[in-house]
Formats: C-alpha cells, structure tokens, sequence
C-alpha cells in the first residue's frame, strides 16, 4: 500500500487530503486569514480518520506555487516541518498543475488552461493535458499581465479554463470553450496524482532540499486578502 498526505496553503484556499492505495480523504476551507491554524488540525483529523500515524506515511506532497508568496512560504514550512520529524520524502507539485487535474477529476476534461490570480495586475498561467491519468505541462507556466495573455492568438481554443484568474479578469474566459466554476482555487487531493507519479519513480526530494516556484523574478510579500 502507499499512503500520501498533501497539503496546500498557496492561495485562499487551505486543504489537506490523505492517499490510502486508493482512498482519498480531503478537507477543504477557503480561508485566507486562517491557514497557519487550519492546517494542522486538517492533517491530524485526517491521519486520524486513517487511522495512521506520521511515521506510517510513504511521503507527503505539497502545492510547490505559484501563488500567494506567504502562502507558498506556509505549505512549504509544514510539508518541511513534518517530513524532518518522520523522515519523508517530499513531493512538489504546481498548484496550476493541481488545478487543470481538478478540473479533470470534476469535469472530466483532458485539456486545461489554468490561472491563478497573481494580484499585482497579473496572472499565473499554464496549459495542461492529460497523459496517463495525469495533467501534464503543455505550454509553460509564466506570470503576466492578461492583456499580453490574450493579444497571443496563438494562445486559444482550450477545451477548459480553471482559476481565480478567469474570476478576476473574465475576459479570459475567450481563449476557453468552458470555464469549472467549481475550482476557483486547487485542491491538495489534486496533488495527489502527480505525487504518486513521483513516488512511484522514486522522485521524492529530502526536505531540505525541497524549493517553491514563485515564477515572480522579483518575490514581493503579496499577502493574501485580510493578512
């Protein structure tokens, strides 16, 4: 059996989820000002739910960004924090990534435009496609304004858009036939598929060497609304 625990804190959204062989357990509360003390108690209510202990755990995954820097700061924090106590693997997987295989799992779709609203006049934008039960990168990830996003008109025809970025700026909703309303934010069980992938290469990273993607050249404390 693998058992998998993944975390997220990257954008308002704060949720832990827990793989058993194939049983998911997830929480999920958007919360931008409640992250530092939700997490915890989401990871303890799951490994208890489990009926597991830390130790027993394979290794935990959580969302790499991009996103809010404070929240990314977080999620990497506690993955870290936990993994040196119980001597596990990490696995870092785009919260972009996360979001096109959230939209997979609720949608069904194979093919996502995903878009996190960066603040700051900006989004964070990547495509995805499904290989394999998994949403691989097809057009890379960048942080940019939406105008400079959609005067490429190369950049069109997604089958479906997913992300705070389509809340915030509509006029993104033309380069996709459909946006899943149902995911403004990713989800940390939506980690999980990328993470077995990585598990199952043996691809884990030690904690201290396990790194966040901010995309930003220039890192800005950008907090998350309310902070």
């Amino acid at each position: 059996m693998s058992r998998i625990l993944a975390i997220d804190t990257a954008t308002e959204a704060c949720s832990a989820a827990l793989w058993q062989d194939g049983d998911v357990l997830s929480r999920y509360q958007v919360a931008p000002r409640g992250h530092t003390d939700l997490i915890l108690p989401m990871v303890a209510e799951l490994l208890a739910e489990g009926e597991l202990t830390l130790n027993e755990l394979d290794g935990l995954a959580f969302g790499r960004g991009p996103g809010s820097f404070t929240g990314v700061r977080i999620t990497l924090g506690v993955a870290q924090g936990l993994a040196f106590g119980a001597d596990l693997p990490l696995f870092g997987v785009s919260n972009l990534q996360a979001l096109a295989q959230g939209t997979h799992r609720v949608c069904g779709a194979k093919q996502v435009l995903s878009a996190i609203d960066a603040r700051m006049g900006e989004i964070y934008v990547g495509g995805f496609a499904l290989e394999q039960g998994v949403m691989m990168v097809c057009e890379a990830e960048q942080v940019i304004a939406p105008a400079a996003y959609l005067d490429d008109e190369t950049k069109s025809g997604w089958a479906f858009g997913a992300g705070s970025g389509f809340v915030t700026y509509t006029e993104l909703i033309s380069r996709v036939h459909r946006v899943c309303e149902a995911l403004p934010y990713p989800e940390a069980q939506d980690l999980l598929p990328q993470a077995l992938a990585l598990f199952q290469a043996g691809l884990g990273v030690d904690a201290a060497k396990a790194e966040p993607v901010y995309l930003r050249d220039k890192v800005t404390w950008q907090k998350l609304p309310g902070r």
